[in-house]
């Protein structure tokens, strides 16, 4: 047995809509992987319950798997906006959101996520942020919300490792391994957060708004 298998069959049950999910995923679309997956996801869930957010902020929906997980661990008067710019994906996403009995605490918006973040920021307070959309704008996302989070926030910035090869010489050619590296360093040297990037499938990044 591996260590991954063994951490998944010692990691809490998703439950049967998650897997039904991931399952129809594998199957219908290019990229499965994209996926936070089943020990990310619960991972995503304890740190919402332990953090107790009335708003939480997801940007890159992609399934809706981890903004489900996420629905979970909210309490009666919180809810979870998500921004997703790929209207191919809606129809996925309603399929299994519309079924969750977390539904009415996911608000989705359909388009860019730098059309929608300057104003999304201003009405509401985040108190926990995921991020996991398009690699090469993560520092943009961080420059629109930081000054808007209050203290304490909580921001989750997804694929931070990107298969290790931030650790490595880029390509030139190579543009989201340059990004994500460019944003590690400036998450790094910025006063205002702290940080640690937790190994976790593909780099987990937790920072603090201090």
């Amino acid at each position: 047995m591996s260590i991954d298998d063994y951490i998944e069959q010692h990691t809490s049950d998703q439950g049967q809509l998650l897997k039904d999910l991931e399952r129809r995923a594998h199957i219908e679309l290019m990229r499965p992987r994209m996926i936070s997956g089943h020990v990310q996801g619960r991972l995503l869930k304890i740190l919402c319950s332990i953090k107790e957010p009335k708003r939480v902020l997801e940007i890159g929906t992609y399934t809706g798997y981890a903004a489900l997980c996420l629905a979970e661990a909210l309490g009666e008067d919180a809810f979870i906006h998500t921004l997703e710019c790929d209207d191919e994906m809606e129809s996925f996403i309603h399929r299994f959101v519309d079924q969750s009995p977390y539904r009415d605490k996911i608000i989705l918006h359909m388009g860019n996520a730098l059309d929608i973040l300057p104003g999304l920021v201003k009405q509401e307070s985040f108190e926990l942020v995921y991020m996991d959309a398009n690699k090469r704008e993560y520092s943009e996302y961080f420059d629109i919300i930081i000054d808007h989070l209050p203290k304490g926030a909580i921001i989750l910035a997804d694929n931070t490792l990107w298969d290790g090869k931030v650790a490595l010489d880029p390509m030139p050619h190579d543009s989201q391994t340059i990004a994500i590296d460019q944003f590690n360093k400036k998450i790094r040297q910025d006063h205002r957060v702290e940080e640690v990037i937790l190994p976790l499938r593909d780099g987990l990044s937790i920072i603090r708004k201090i």
